[in-house]
């Protein structure tokens, strides 16, 4: 088979590599589509290797058609599925454990379906389990018109919560206004402080890290829960501990690339549960800003990279998609 590889120079190769050949309890897919992520960019550039036992090359989600399944397992050989996966999605198959893997919503196309489960799982994992986001809470979400702020202010809207977002332009603040965003903040002409302390929020999904995470920490609500999710505006801050202890705010690092599959196959059995329903009635729905032929895939990166994208980037596979 081949899969995308990245030289020492960075440069792409369209590389012949060995089939993947699946342990006990991994499902072989076909990949016809696999999205991109940011932590693509920081694999490609050395800093986020991908965990032990999974491929060098990059992509985190995935759809295609299973090949082969273990027995009795609820997968066949057939079946429409995406799959959220530790690493190499850039590639024409993968064997994945089998708790990792997710049916394709009904009314979506592979393209569609591997935009989904690292956004959705994220944004689920983070809501859901770490901050127990409750209906009529506020949530401020980072990067609102990005795959994951997509996946996050839908999720949010579906549990029943309002929601205040940062965006870099006006395009952007209609975008995620017409996917239920309650406040759009545009970052290069609003000061985000002053906003959050009219509209103090009970939850904080946080991308960007640096200074801001200091300032506006204390402007949270009563028992707010700040979750940190990377560190791209930097790694170092300046906290004021008395807000914290006064209103009991906590702070709560997370990734998802790090956990176990029994944690990640929790995770997806409550986003199957719960969210994909909502995909299915057209309730939520993926964004889909560009796609590109897996060839294409330097050209998908730099898009990512110069942030101008509305929703996720795809690369397809097979031809057909």
């Amino acid at each position: 088979m081949y899969a995308m590889t990245v030289d020492e120079k960075r440069n792409f190769h369209w590389t012949e590599v060995p089939d993947p050949v699946p342990k006990e309890g991994e499902v072989l897919l076909e990949i016809h589509a696999a999205a991109l992520n940011r932590a693509d960019l920081l694999q490609r550039a050395g800093k986020y290797p991908p965990p032990p036992g999974w491929p060098e090359w990059m992509g985190l989600e995935a759809a295609g058609i299973v090949l082969q399944a273990p027995e009795k397992s609820r997968w066949k050989a057939g079946d429409h599925v995406c799959a959220l996966l530790g690493g190499g999605g850039y590639a024409e198959k993968i064997a994945v454990p089998e708790e990792m893997v997710l049916p394709l919503p009904a009314n979506l196309s592979m393209i569609e379906g591997a935009s989904l489960p690292e956004t959705f799982a994220t944004a689920y994992l983070n809501l859901v389990l770490e901050a127990d986001l409750q209906a009529g809470e506020t949530v401020f979400i980072q990067a609102g018109a990005s795959g994951l702020g997509i996946a996050s202010i839908q999720t949010a809207k579906a549990l029943g919560a309002s929601v205040i977002t940062t965006v870099g332009s006006p395009e952007k603040a209609e975008a995620v206004r017409a996917l239920g965003a309650d406040l759009a903040v545009n970052r290069k002409t609003e000061d985000l402080g002053k906003i959050l302390d009219t509209h103090p929020v009970d939850v904080a999904l946080d991308c960007v890290g640096g200074s801001g995470l200091g300032e506006h920490l204390e402007k949270m609500a009563v028992g707010g829960r700040w979750i940190l999710l990377s560190t791209l505006g930097g790694e170092r801050t300046e906290l004021a501990l008395r807000p914290i202890l006064k209103r009991g705010l906590r702070l709560i690092g997370s990734t998802l690339r790090s956990r176990s599959t029994e944690m990640k196959g929790r995770i997806l059995r409550g986003l199957e549960n719960r969210i994909w329903p909502e995909i299915e009635r057209g309730k939520i729905r993926p964004v889909i800003c560009r796609v590109f032929p897996i060839r294409e895939a330097e050209q998908a990166h730099a898009l990512l990279e110069r942030g101008e994208n509305i929703g996720k980037v795809v690369l397809t596979v097979r031809d057909s998609e």
